[in-house]
């Protein structure tokens, strides 16, 4: 047995203890434990994000941890092992990867990307679409459904199209406010969202990871707007917005790492 076996059965060991011994972990269920694994894949994304390869470490391990508790409780309700889980991912990874397992022949990612799909289909997916989660946040599900779609074919010729759809959208939300009608406005602003998600993988930009940097930008710019403001014993609400408009600009101009 090499290290990595030792270390596995290791892990596969203490959660058997645990779960044997624990009062907490007795307790969970595959209910319980949901909104904890969604925390962990955050706590990921926001590592990854980062670059902060430590944080990455430690947060595929409590990942693991969680397969490896997933699989117990599965297996204690007679519904499936973690030997099945392993298993059931390497047929998977076998049987989708023709071209390394098999006689396919793939020019470059995109045809293993639509042979991944085909296959899907053959193994009973209704949809090319069916593998995208419901709970999948907006701006990542239009990343997917995109990806998807681009599979068979659905998809753009070049950016200056994309550029048109864009500039449509914004056009046709124009109009819906002028109309009013709050229902279209916000069906419009939907719209230019996912075309503006469109325009980004042409562009090879994350369209997510591209939001998050704005976000951690902009909470960077107003955080030191507060410090600035306390450095002259005042607070924002009491700043009128020319005021807070100047602190904003000098900050902007002094540039960030961000």
């Amino acid at each position: 047995m090499n290290e990595l076996q030792q270390e596995f059965l290791r892990l596969v060991n203490i959660m058997d203890e645990l779960r044997e011994k624990c009062p907490w972990d007795k307790k969970q269920t595959i209910e319980s434990l949901r909104h904890l694994t969604i925390e962990e894949t955050y706590e990921l994304a926001d590592a990854i994000s980062e670059n902060d390869w430590k944080g990455i470490k430690e947060e595929l391990g409590d990942l693991m941890l969680h397969i490896v508790f997933y699989s117990k409780i599965g297996s204690e309700n007679n519904q499936f092992t973690l030997e099945e889980v392993i298993n059931g991912v390497c047929e998977k990874l076998i049987t989708r990867h023709p071209h390394i397992y098999g006689d396919v022949k793939v020019e470059n990612e995109d045809d293993v990307k639509q042979n991944w799909e085909k296959i899907k289909l053959k193994e009973g997916k209704k949809s090319v679409l069916g593998g995208v989660p419901k709970t999948l946040p907006s701006m990542v599900k239009a990343i997917r459904l995109q990806e998807k779609s681009q599979q068979v074919g659905f998809e753009w010729e070049n950016t200056n199209q994309v550029w048109k759809k864009v500039e449509e959208e914004l056009h046709e939300l124009k109009e819906a406010v002028d109309s009013g009608n709050q229902q279209e406005i916000a069906s419009e602003m939907g719209d230019v969202f996912f075309s503006l998600v469109n325009l980004a993988r042409f562009l090879k930009v994350d369209a997510e990871n591209a939001l998050e940097l704005t976000n951690k930008k902009f909470i960077y710019r107003f955080t030191k707007m507060e410090e600035e403001a306390a450095k002259e014993n005042r607070f924002l609400h009491d700043m009128n917005l020319d005021e807070m408009d100047q602190l904003w600009n000098k900050i902007k101009n002094q540039g960030t790492i961000l």
